[in-house]
């Protein structure tokens, strides 16, 4: 069990650290909202890979894999809200800016809770991402030793992947304290903004094309 363990722990470290929209909905969080943001977005996002750890460990990830329309329809629902997102970060942009011509720089006001950070939008934006489902069911049983429960195993197994990733969050909090003065400048968290809309809108586009 140790080696397959090892395994198992080396290959979900390299993909906890690949970025995607997980990771840019936490780091929306932390310009939104600083480390408090950051840790609520984070907290969101790992509620939503509980649940696929479940869904699962109970075979209903294979179910998702094997219906194609369920799967287009969580795909498409995921992509329009991260375009939703992306969306939204852009125009707190523009938002942001006319509130400066107007009044100079000052605070930028928190982005709503659906919007970009915070619980929900950490959760939503995991939740909905059908291909954190099909990667559990496609990913995790590989590393089951031979005699071992499938169902208990890949629940473990799911469950070590998810304190991996809070521990890649912890970290991503942690040192985002090292830039948090830069980070409240108004004329950077506009360009953080600017950036981070892009990005998510990109991911949204990229994941409702692809097959």
């Amino acid at each position: 069990m140790l080696l397959p363990f090892a395994s198992f722990t080396l290959a979900s470290v390299l993909i906890v650290l690949l970025p995607g929209p997980d990771s840019l909905v936490v780091v929306r969080g932390l310009v939104r909202g600083g480390r408090r943001g950051g840790a609520t977005t984070a907290a969101g996002v790992l509620g939503g890979l509980v649940v696929w750890v479940g869904a699962t460990a109970l075979g209903l990830s294979a179910l998702l894999q094997a219906s194609r329309l369920g799967y287009d329809a969580l795909k498409i629902a995921g992509a329009c809200y991260l375009v939703w997102i992306g969306v939204r970060s852009l125009l707190s942009v523009r938002r942001s800016a006319a509130v400066v011509a107007a009044e100079g720089d000052g605070p930028m006001a928190p982005a709503p809770l659906l919007g970009g950070s915070g619980l929900a939008a950490g959760f939503v934006t995991d939740l909905l991402n059908p291909k954190v489902g099909v990667f559990f069911v496609s990913f995790l049983p590989g590393f089951v030793p031979h005699g071992y429960s499938v169902g208990w195993t890949t629940f473990a197994l799911g469950a070590w992947f998810a304190v991996l990733t809070a521990l890649y969050f912890v970290g991503l909090i942690a040192l985002s304290g090292t830039v948090s003065a830069w980070m409240r400048s108004p004329g950077i968290r506009r360009r953080l903004d600017a950036l981070t809309g892009l990005v998510l809108v990109g991911f949204g586009v990229r994941l409702a094309t692809e097959s």
